[in-house]
């Protein structure tokens, strides 16, 4: 076991102490408490433990770090810029300042050492679960007997909160039922909430809960370098199970009047507390000071990480010479745009009449989307075969079979998202994951940070209305559709047909960005397009789908299943009119040049969508709008249709009453 010089680590520990209460003083706001506590422990992860080379710091094989209590960002950033990143002191001084490269939280920046954004606590957490399953899965696709290409460690820090997070508990059970033993979480137990002490609502034995959930469990005084050292040996040294550091700390530690208390926690000290508190560590009353001994300890760090990332540089080359095949497939992989090959996928081909339910087309997409790019992995939350997301000939991802690229997840939505987060953030896969389109509340908060992130991860929602009948309305979504289509960036297709399915899959590759594809339980008609280019038409939001003449007196916006019922219903009303397919609404409602070329000034304009109308009060409002405003009800979808006035004859009644003539 290396032995880390104590003295030094001390010394870094301190200068992060300092400038940490510097920042939160300097911005009034913020959260001194925890960075006190955590100085060791950073410290001695970023100047001894961690593999990383702030001149690449993309370096492929790099460790992770990701920082669950993400209030405790001046750790990170101090830590950050005396490693040498692209961080500057005028950056500190400039914490949570608007357009800062400071703010609150993290904010994912991987050129600058930011893994992942964090904040919600939990969600880093289990972002660091998904980035050891992207380790475990390249170092099984790439590795060979005389190359090790892929061979990291991911650490994540995380506090009482994120312990008391729902998802932490969903993301640490499937960790240690996969055995990723390249995982090490420190838990930094310093019995302090907001609220004050943690003995108001939390007083279980985390690390016998993590035992039970199939995890190595150590513990360690968290302001003692030596015992750090130890546990990160020891965890180390455990492959088959993921390790659970418990690091019992002081928040505020240094802080005379504020140690130990919540006081500490999400304000700053106070000038005569910050100028007492330097005062008892010994460092500088200097704002912002950092010792010239500093820069020695970087050097020293920075060498031996340069050191590291050139042997590797050297291995990869060597690897990539041997292994043209597998170089090949990493270049696809990480070097070029997976746009060349989507031209490629063979996507099946429907018949005019053939009726399926979009998520057995949307199956179908898959296979043919996996069969052609081996990036591509995912699977569902306890509900492959109802979402449509089984692939064959991939394997399963489980811990004996690491090549395998479907995943079971179990009945853990949120944590399954957080996860694929991490996953797609590692870099080298294109992630789906799948649950019901009701069962979206349940991941939302990970979804909303896909967005934030802006990470290709693919979503994919079934039973998408009313129409999957007696399951009643717990399982019916009617405000979902509205809720995800307000997070910015978030992409929200939902096909009206297996074709349009397959140009759905196709959009959301392509997205820099998170995508819902919503599909259907039922099965829908494959009916001829109006639009004959509708294939390029689709991504843009909205084509014609269907229409009775060229100079239509009215026009129906619809989405899904709602599309080819709006077509049934125009056909036995006889009135004059176009039926739009919007394939995705935001994209529809950001064009105005699409949407006058699409819907003419003197027609009546509609829309019709199995759920509430508040999307679509853009175009039009009231009785226009054909929607759902209560919950579902149990029962034959039939039934349903007629009870809630959307079944073909009741719409074309509707049309007629309304429509222009």
């Amino acid at each position: 076991m290396q032995k880390t010089n104590i003295k030094d680590i001390q010394t870094i520990a301190n200068t992060v102490r300092g400038l940490s209460i510097d920042g939160v003083e300097r911005a009034n706001s913020g959260h001194p408490g925890a960075p006190l506590g955590l100085a060791e422990l950073g410290s001695y992860l970023f100047f001894d433990a961690m593999h990383l080379d702030a001149k690449n710091p993309d370096w492929f094989n790099r460790d992770r770090f990701v920082l669950s209590c993400g209030h405790a960002s001046m750790l990170l950033y101090s830590l950050l810029h005396l490693r040498g990143f692209d961080l500057s002191l005028d950056d500190l001084r400039a914490f949570r300042q608007l357009h800062s490269r400071t703010p609150g939280h993290p904010e994912r920046d991987a050129a600058l050492g930011i893994e992942v954004t964090t904040g919600p606590l939990g969600q880093g957490f289990a972002n660091a679960v998904g980035l050891a399953i992207a380790e475990r899965m390249l170092s099984e696709r790439f590795n060979t007997a005389k190359h090790e290409i892929c061979n990291h460690t991911t650490y994540a820090i995380a506090g009482d909160g994120c312990m008391m997070e729902g998802i932490t508990s969903e993301a640490a059970s499937l960790a240690g039922h996969l055995k990723l033993g390249k995982l090490i979480i420190f838990y930094d137990d310093n019995e302090i909430s907001i609220d004050g002490s943690t003995d108001l609502a939390f007083t279980e034995d985390v690390a016998a809960r993590f035992a039970a959930y199939g995890w190595h469990c150590l513990s360690c005084d968290g302001h003692d370098v030596e015992e750090i050292e130890r546990c990160v040996y020891d965890a180390k040294n455990e492959s088959e199970r993921p390790s659970l550091i418990v690091c019992k700390t002081r928040i505020g530690r240094g802080s005379p009047n504020k140690e130990g208390s919540a006081a500490a926690h999400g304000a700053p000290l106070g000038s005569e507390e910050v100028l007492q508190t330097k005062k008892r560590l010994g460092i500088s009353e200097e704002e912002f000071f950092v010792p010239e001994t500093i820069r020695t300890l970087n050097d020293r760090a920075e060498k031996r990480s340069s050191n590291a990332y050139a042997d590797w540089c050297g291995v990869f080359e060597e690897w990539k010479t041997e292994n043209p095949g597998l170089y090949a497939e990493w270049k696809e992989r990480f070097e070029l745009s997976h746009a060349t090959n989507l031209r490629d996928i063979a996507f099946p081909i429907y018949k005019e009449g053939q009726s399926l339910a979009t998520r057995k087309a949307g199956q179908a997409s898959i296979q043919a989307i996996v069969n052609l790019l081996p990036y591509v992995v995912g699977g569902s939350a306890d509900l492959t075969g109802s979402n449509g997301t089984g692939m064959s000939g991939v394997g399963v991802f489980q811990a004996g079979s690491p090549r395998g690229r479907q995943f079971h997840f179990g009945v853990r939505e949120h944590g399954m998202a957080a996860v694929v987060n991490g996953i797609a953030a590692h870099g080298g896969f294109i992630p789906f994951c799948a649950t019901f389109l009701t069962f979206s509340d349940y991941l939302r908060p990970a979804l909303r940070l896909s967005s934030l992130m802006k990470l290709r991860v693919i979503y994919v929602l079934s039973h998408d209305s009313i129409f999957l009948g007696e399951d009643g309305p717990t399982h019916q979504p009617i405000e979902h559709l509205a809720a995800l289509r307000a997070i910015p960036g978030l992409q929200v297709w939902r096909p009206a047909d297996g074709e349009e399915t397959n140009e759905a899959w196709r959009a959301a590759l392509l997205h820099e960005g998170p995508s819902c594809i919503v599909v259907t339980r039922q099965a829908l008609p494959v009916l001829p397009k109006h639009d004959s280019s509708w294939e390029s038409s689709y991504p843009k939001g909205a084509y014609i789908y269907y229409q009775t003449d060229d100079t239509p007196k009215n026009v129906i916006l619809a989405t899904g299943s709602e599309v080819p019922l709006a077509r049934e219903a125009v056909e036995i009303s006889g009135i004059s009119a176009r039926v739009i397919s919007v394939s995705e609404l935001q994209r529809f409602k950001s064009d105005g040049a699409l949407q006058r070329q699409l819907i003419p000034s003197s027609a009546k304009v509609f829309t019709i969508e199995a759920g509430i109308a508040q999307s679509w009060e853009f175009f039009v409002q009231g009785t226009q709008n054909i929607s759902i405003h209560g919950f579902g009800m149990s029962g034959a979808a039939e039934d349903l249709a007629k009870e809630f006035g959307f079944d073909a004859e009741s719409v074309a009644e509707r049309l007629k009453k309304q429509a222009n003539t």
